[in-house]
Order: C-alpha cells, then structure tokens, then sequence
C-alpha cells in the first residue's frame, strides 16, 4: 500500500498545483500598463515643484508615494526610486539620499498599503495550503492582513521620513558631482509635462474615478453584486474571492486609456507585444515553482509538516513559549531566511507549511501569523543582494556614485531596516495584543484547536 502511495505521488508530480502561479501570471500580465504607475510619477512631478520646501514635506511625499507604490507589484523599484533621485537631486540634496528614501518605502514597506496589492493573495493562498495542514476547511482570503497594512502605511512613511531626515542624508553629506558617471544636468532641469501628457492625465483621472465609482457601486451597499450572496458580508464574497482579477482591471483601462492617448499603445498589436514581452520574464519563475509545488505536496503526502507542527508546538509548550513573544523570534526568523531566499512568496511557500500549522497548534490563526512573517520579509528586502530589484538599484546608485558597490549600498540601507524591524515589531503587538484589534476583516487573532 506504501509503496502504491509512492508510485502514485510520482505520478501527480506533473499535476501539483501551487497557489502562486496563477495570480504571478496576472501580475506579469498588467505589467504593460505600468503606464499607470508612470501617469502616477508624472503627477508627483508639479506637486514635488510646487512643495519644493520645506524639505520635510517632500520627503514624506515621497516616502508615502513608495509605499503605496507596492500596488502596483513591483513598479515603484522601476519608477519611483530613480524618480526620487531626480527630484532630490533638483532640489540640491543628495540623490542617493532620495534613493535610498524611496527604496527603503519601495521595498522595506511591501507588506504596507492603503490597498489590496498582487502580492496579498499570493501570500494568503500559500497561507491557506499551510493551514490546511491542521484544518483542511480553513479559508485565507487576499484582504486578512488589510486592517494591520493600513495603519503600517503611515508607520513606514514617518520612519523612512525620519530616518532619511535625521540618518542618512547627513551622513552622505553634499553631492560631488564629479563623482557622477553621467552628466546630470537634464535630471535637475525636470522638463514640464507635453500638452499630449497633460490630456492624457486628465482622461486617465476620469477612467480611474469612474471605475471605481462603478466598483464602489457593487461592494458597498448590503445587496452589491460582489457582496457574499448568502451573507451580505465581504468575507468569503465574490469580490476578495477574484481581488486579483480586479487588480489586473484596475490597471488595464486606465493603462490602456493613458497609453492611447500618448501614443504609448496604438492597437491591440501593442497590447498583446507588451502582454508577451512580460510573460517571456516567466522562464526562471516556472522552474522555481515547479519545485516548490513539489515540495509542498511531498511535504503535504509525507505527513512531515504534522509532524513538524506538533513536535514544534509540543517543544515550545514545554518550554513555556506559548505566549505572544513567540512572534519576536518568529520574524527574526523570517527575516533570517530572507536574506537568502528574496522573494516573499518562494519562502513562504517554504516556511509556511512548517511555521503555520506549528503556531496554530499552540493557539494563534493563521492571519495572525501571517501578519507577522510579513513584517520580517519586509525589513530585511534592502539589505540582502539576492533580493530580485537589488542589481537594479544599485545600477540607479552608480549613476551618481561610480565607485559605489554592494556594501556601501548595504550600509546606507541598514538603519532603514533597523528602525523598520524595531517599529513594526513594537506596533504588531500594541496592535494585536495591546489594543486587540484584528490583523484584518474576519481575522480572528487566535486559532481554537479542536479536540
């Protein structure tokens, strides 16, 4: 019969499926309407002219602008850092410092937002395999962490701002231009927007308004479309069930509709070319998940994260760990293994199956938990150069330091992480446990284990 069992699990390697897949696709897939994300640079532009002092005010715009950002997946390493940079450097302040600004929001700040990102189901699917472990009717919808990302926007934006402010750009001191590896002057003349781009923009606005008026219209009454049709609730409704697919929406009309209008996208032809240009990015993507699926489902078969997961719990109870200290070492842990492995969805499709059935054996849900794993993925992405943006970023650096390397990058990063770990750490737990909010809409904080 074991050896059935075996021969069988072989034979479904071809058909594991994992969760992360599908909605990476989608991801990649409005990549070519990241002309949403530039209309969103080229907005910031007159108000960063028109806030050029006090200093302080620009920062935090920018810092805030990175954050939220991470909506759009990955487009604000691409857009919004070396944007900063400019601006920075348009005001007569160090550029690096407004890099280093904007990556530390960009990146230390991708589990933050006002709203659901690509990244929120990702997680919360491998969360959910995790948690099937221990209850295999448990459900993890894309908005249970939502509550906790909302108020960490405004976390994020106040220590970057802060730590830019007070840390790093006083230690980088006044910009020597020579040691540019390229003439900078057309970064400091910020050219105004063509009449072209101004209509653009103003169209775009309305597509934008107009789509979510017309969303708004169909989750906020009681009876709305996308509501749960048997409860009239969010949870388990049409709307966080197919979150990603209204992401993709949101940034294909008013995408498509700026880039018409500014030559961007002429026909469908283009469309498509841009849809297959972002796909052709998959190659190395897909061998990374064919393995990590069959990780999980040999991990699932062989009954190892049970036995993880009791043996886990078993040992912290007996060690009088069961409390929620517990969380401090855990996101160390998470941060620990994210400076080997970069991508949040990779290593929680590793870890998760271990961590979260051990923690719901000792009493906490699986929200809860993920909340926390998020925190430690967050803070430790600028300072591990296997994280996917950081030869990007270091490529936007040598332009205004030409000596610059990877260690001088680290160490400029550094008191971001720090006082990101330290912050969010201390605001999980006033959050969770001291106020004793939810984590997120029908996130419960504790996991009863049932007899």
């Amino acid at each position: 019969m074991e050896r059935r069992k075996s021969f069988e699990v072989i034979r479904q390697s071809k058909t594991n499926r994992f969760a992360d897949l599908i909605l990476r696709v989608y991801s990649l897939l409005f990549l070519p309407f990241r002309f949403l994300i530039y209309w969103i640079g080229y907005l910031l532009i007159p108000v960063f002219n028109f806030v050029l002092t006090p200093k302080n005010l620009v920062t935090i715009a920018i810092c805030f602008s990175a954050v939220v950002s991470n909506t759009a997946s990955e487009m604000g390493y691409v857009v919004l850092v070396p944007l900063a940079a400019v601006i920075f450097h348009s005001m007569g302040r160090h550029p690096l410092a407004g890099l280093a600004c904007a990556f530390a929001c960009v990146s230390g700040g991708y589990s933050a937002n006002l709203l659901i990102g690509t990244i929120d189901p990702l997680l919360a699917g491998l969360t959910q395999e995790a948690a099937n472990l221990i209850d295999p009717n448990y459900e993890v919808h894309a908005a249970v962490n939502y509550y906790f990302m909302f108020i960490s926007t405004f976390l994020i934006t106040i220590l970057g701002s802060f730590v830019t402010l007070k840390i790093v750009e006083p230690k980088l001191g006044k910009f020597d231009e020579s040691m540019a590896m390229e003439d900078l002057s057309k970064d400091v003349s910020m050219d105004p927007l063509s009449d072209k781009e101004v209509r653009a923009l103003k169209w775009t606005g309305v597509s934008v308004l107009l789509m979510f008026g017309l969303l708004a219209m169909t989750i906020i009454p009681e009876n709305g479309v996308l509501r749960n049709p048997e409860t009239g609730e969010m949870l388990n409704s049409p709307f966080l069930r197919g979150i990603v697919t209204f992401i993709f929406i949101c940034f294909l009309i008013p995408g498509f509709v700026y880039g018409r209008l500014t030559g961007s996208m002429k026909n469908d032809r283009d469309v498509i070319k841009g849809m297959a240009g972002a796909m052709s990015t998959l190659g190395l993507y897909i061998v990374i998940v064919f393995f990590a699926a069959q990780f999980v489902a040999y991990f699932g078969w062989s009954n190892l994260g049970q036995i993880f997961a009791v043996k886990g719990a078993q040992f912290l109870q007996d060690m009088g760990m069961t409390g929620p200290i517990i969380f401090v070492g855990f996101i160390f842990i998470s941060g620990s293994v994210n400076l080997m492995l970069g991508s949040a969805s990779a290593q929680w499709a590793v870890t998760a199956p271990i961590f979260v059935p051990m923690l719901m054996l000792v009493g906490y849900s699986p929200e809860v938990i993920q909340a926390a794993y998020r925190i430690g993925d967050s803070v430790t992405n600028i300072i591990t150069p296997m994280m996917s943006y950081f030869g990007l970023i270091l490529a936007f650096a040598n332009k205004y330091d030409k000596d610059l390397g990877i260690g001088t990058i680290i160490s400029m990063m550094l008191p971001y992480s720090i006082f990101f770990l330290i912050g969010w750490i201390l605001l999980f737990y006033f959050w969770v446990f001291g106020l004793g909010m939810p984590v997120g809409p029908e996130a419960p904080t504790y996991y009863i284990v049932g007899p």
